[in-house]
């Protein structure tokens, strides 16, 4: 998700598309939340880890 977040925001940099860079700053945001708490152990969607 961290990923796609990056590829879609530099996707929307590059085009022009304001949508597609708010739609990549959601998703890195969302991945990078996901990511920490996976990272300090709690349980995310009933899975230990986010990968």
């Amino acid at each position: 998700m961290i990923t796609l977040g990056i590829i879609l925001m530099i996707i929307g940099f590059i085009a022009g598309i304001p949508f597609l860079w708010t739609v990549g700053v959601i998703l890195l945001v969302i991945g990078l939340v996901l990511f920490v708490l996976g990272s300090l152990g709690h349980a995310v969607g009933g899975r230990r880890h986010y990968y």
